[in-house]
């Protein structure tokens, strides 16, 4: 039987209640790139679309560096962060490589060894 426990898992980020509140502007911008004319809309004016949404100074800041681990760290939901990540062609090993710190190459390699 499986026990829970409050300790973390190093090297992981807990989206939990606290996690949502502080990234509820970014996960909702994300959340409307779901159509295309917000994709447009954002890529036509980002700090404009950003402000649209509210987000604060590291949300802005991190999606400036079309970095997804910051992104994460300043409340996004990777489930949202997908949307955002797909605008710039950036596929789940692109972000994967952004989590773990390792270039495309490095984790492409990291993944194809967990099967052996």
């Amino acid at each position: 039987m499986a026990t829970q426990t409050d300790e973390p898992i190093p090297g992981t980020y807990i989206f939990d209640g606290n996690a949502a509140m502080k990234g509820y502007a970014l996960n909702k911008m994300c959340y409307s790139f779901n159509q295309a004319a917000n994709r447009a809309e954002f890529q036509r004016d980002e700090d404009a679309y950003c402000a649209k949404y509210g987000l604060n100074e590291p949300q802005k800041a991190a999606v400036k560096a079309r970095n997804v681990l910051q992104l994460i760290h300043a409340g996004g939901n990777i489930y949202y962060l997908a949307k955002f990540a797909g605008i710039f062609g950036l596929n789940v090993q692109d972000v994967g490589a952004q989590q773990t710190g390792m270039t495309v190459d490095q984790f492409r390699k990291f993944i194809k060894s967990q099967g052996d």
